[in-house]
C-alpha cells in the first residue's frame, strides 16, 4: 500500500521520537545515480556481516565527517571512493537531499550525485560484502514502499522498507529513499 510522506527527517518520524539536536554526529553519504542505458540505477552496497555497527545492512556509500573533510561533499566523496573504489572524477554532484537522523546518532546529509559511466568499483573488504544497482524506477514507484516493524529494545519500532529482489533495504537507507522519492516526485 502506498505511504503518504512529506520529508522524513529521521528514524524517530514513524515512532513519535524527537530526540535532541545536539546528540547527533555529521556524517554524510553518496546517492550515486548512475547514467546506464535504458534507464538509471542506484548504486548500492551491503555491509559486511562482522561490521561493529548495521552488519550486513544494505546503505549508501558514506560515513562520519572528518575534521578534513570541508563539508558534507567532500565527506561523501571521500567516503565513497574509500568503500568502493568509485572515483570522484565520474561524479556529477547535483545537491543535497534533507538531513536524515539516525537511531545510532547520526545526521546524515544525503548528496545526490550523477554517476557516469565508465567506472570501476573495488570494494574495501574491511566494510563492503557487496556493491550492486537497483534501478531508480523501482525507488519511484510507491508500491515498493512499505512500513514494517520490529521489536527493539521491548518496544515496536516502526521504518521505510523497499525490498528489491533478495535484497532487503529498510532503515535510514529506506528512508533517505523516501525523501529522495518525494524530491523527485513533488
Amino acid at each position: 500500500m502506498p505511504v503518504p510522506h512529506p520529508p522524513l527527517g529521521s528514524d524517530f518520524s514513524l515512532n513519535g521520537v524527537v530526540p535532541s539536536p545536539a546528540a547527533f554526529r555529521p556524517a554524510a553519504v553518496l546517492v550515486p545515480l548512475v547514467v546506464r542505458e535504458p534507464a538509471i540505477t542506484v548504486l548500492l552496497t551491503q555491509r559486511t556481516d562482522d561490521m561493529p555497527s548495521h552488519a550486513g545492512q544494505i546503505a549508501f556509500p558514506g560515513g562520519r565527517t572528518q575534521k578534513e573533510d570541508a563539508d558534507a561533499v567532500a565527506t561523501a566523496l571521500r567516503e565513497t571512493e574509500e568503500e568502493v573504489g568509485l572515483s570522484r572524477t565520474f561524479v556529477d554532484v547535483l545537491g543535497a537531499v534533507d538531513p536524515y537522523r539516525t537511531g545510532t546518532g547520526y545526521e546524515i546529509t544525503p548528496i545526490v550525485g550523477i554517476v557516469r559511466p565508465g567506472f570501476t568499483t573495488h570494494a574495501d573488504p574491511r566494510e563492503v560484502a557487496d556493491v550492486f544497482e537497483v534501478p531508480l524506477a523501482h525507488f519511484l514507484d510507491e508500491r515498493n514502499h512499505r512500513i514494517d516493524s520490529r521489536l527493539y529494545q521491548g518496544r515496536e519500532r516502526r521504518y521505510y522498507a523497499m525490498p528489491y529482489g533478495d535484497r532487503y533495504i529498510w532503515g535510514a537507507t529506506a528512508g533517505m529513499l523516501k525523501n529522495l522519492h518525494f524530491v523527485l516526485t513533488s
